[in-house]
């Protein structure tokens, strides 16, 4: 007797040829190649699979093929609806270049009281109040901030330890609260300190005005003291101490730590994430050094390179992993980040890893002395006598002239990505940024040859490692899904 339901083959078109969306390849490993589309939508084969799918042999009753239908790498029948929407798919990716600026940063003072190795500030002692910002020129910042059109504006107060200048960090906040009132913005306040100063009058005023702090801990006591060392030699106790203080008053929420890697973190991984963990913080941001301020001039930059940092951060992430296994939720942040773009609609907000560069159009910074930079590693150049990145002055010139400054608009022309020589062809791409300050610095050129990369190094091999775990170990996958914010 004849069945009433055809079979699965009765309905696939057999003569039809199916049309390849735009899509990108790399080996992921030996066996292995990974495929990514315009959006960052992934997917990883053999190599005989792939060249099936590239020759349109691949039988498009597999479940190879309708895993790549599902995610825009092929249509079947009319195409116009797969393009478009995968267009729409690039436009929801890409919607926060149209909001435009929203992180504004601050430096109020260049004053600092401790003396980090690898400061990427050209700091100044204690008493050269020479190096803090004046009121007027916070004024001039404040409105400058707000011509930005985003509806996002977050306030970020850096320096030097920028707690040393508080009188001003409180002026500013009042003021930009007041023009608020009719601006109506989603404000947000971030400062930026090392907590040796703090306060029960500065722990009132971010209570009452909602102030975030973001603090530095670098790992153990005496790894952070090498690393941060101050003149009482007690930079760990301080920070602890603060931390601690400030989750009372402000709530833990309200408090965040990010690490630096220097030589002599890199095998003690697990000790630095087993303090963070310690110090009762759910995540941790594996950091490796910048080449800008005290960083070069110390020559702490050289003492290793992407593969030895590469190999920290893998076994730093094996572990984060395990210890979700068993059974502590921890995050590393900058993995997360890298996730939103591979597993969400939607980009991000971190100025590294954007296309055209987060430069000006994620970020921009006010210097003490009213230069203004589009990054804080512009400005950190800036210090070390190369003011290339300067967009001008709020003294001396309007948002027009600083935000369609050649100092901004050349290095974004040429660090669009999908015109960038190595990377207009590189599957990492949707995931990826070019970074015009580090291959400035370390090549002088806002583009850099990416095979002399230590950025392209870096960041490819956190991206293969990433899809490799999440290809191999099904209970990582889930906890990788799980770091992810929508």
């Amino acid at each position: 007797m004849n069945s009433v339901f055809k079979t699965e083959d009765y309905y696939v078109p057999k003569d039809a040829e199916y049309n390849l969306l735009p899509f990108r390849f790399i080996r992921l490993d030996c066996q292995r190649y990974v495929a990514v589309n315009e959006v960052g939508e992934w997917q990883v084969l053999e190599r005989k699979p792939l060249e099936a799918f590239v020759r349109k042999t691949l039988p498009q009753n597999s479940p190879l093929f309708r895993a790549l239908e599902s995610k825009h790498f092929v249509s079947v029948g009319t195409p116009n609806i797969a393009r478009d929407l995968l267009a729409l798919k690039i436009r929801t990716k890409r919607h926060r270049v149209s909001d435009f600026t929203g992180l504004h940063m601050f430096v109020v003072t260049l004053r600092c009281d401790h003396s980090c190795k690898y400061c990427q500030v050209s700091r100044q002692s204690q008493d050269r109040k020479a190096f803090d910002m004046t009121e007027e020129m916070a004024d001039k910042a404040v409105d400058f901030t707000f011509r930005s059109p985003s509806p996002h504006i977050k306030i970020e107060f850096q320096g030097g330890e920028s707690l040393l200048n508080f009188a001003l960090i409180k002026h500013i906040v009042l003021q930009a609260e007041q023009r608020n009132e009719t601006e109506k913005r989603d404000l947000s306040f971030v400062i930026a300190t090392n907590l040796s100063v703090l306060d029960d009058d500065i722990l009132s005023f971010c209570r009452d005005h909602d102030i975030y702090l973001s603090t530095s801990l670098d790992g153990p006591e005496d790894l952070h003291n090498a690393n941060r060392p101050n003149p009482g030699n007690n930079s760990y106790q301080l920070e602890i101490d603060g931390i601690r203080r400030a989750r009372a008053a402000l709530g833990a929420d309200h408090v965040s730590a990010l690490m630096t890697t220097t030589k002599a973190s890199l095998p003690r991984v697990t000790q630095i994430i087993d303090e963070y963990v310690s110090q009762g913080f759910n995540g941790i941001f594996l950091r490796s050094l910048s080449p800008y301020g005290f960083a070069i001039q110390t020559k702490v930059f050289n003492d290793y390179d992407s593969q030895d940092w590469h190999n920290f951060y893998t076994r730093g992430l094996d572990y984060i992993i395990d210890l979700n296994k068993r059974g502590t939720f921890f995050v590393e942040q900058y993995t997360a980040i890298i996730l939103q773009k591979m597993l969400t609609p939607y980009g991000t907000g971190f100025v590294n890893l954007q296309s055209p560069a987060g430069i000006g159009i994620a970020g921009i910074i006010y210097n003490y002395n009213g230069e203004v930079y589009p990054s804080d590693e512009a400005r950190m150049k800036a210090e070390m006598g190369d003011k290339v990145f300067r967009m001008g002055n709020l003294l001396t010139d309007s948002y027009e002239q600083i935000m369609l400054s050649p100092a901004l608009l050349d290095p974004l022309t040429e660090s669009i990505a999908e015109s960038v020589p190595m990377c207009e062809e590189c599957a990492f791409l949707p995931y990826c940024g070019s970074d015009p300050d580090y291959h400035y610095a370390t090549q002088h050129d806002f583009v850099g040859h990416k095979a002399l990369s230590g950025f392209c190094k870096k960041s490819m091999g956190i991206f293969r490692y990433i899809i490799q775990k999440m290809e191999d170990d099904k209970e990582a996958r889930k906890i990788l899904e799980s770091w992810v914010r929508w």
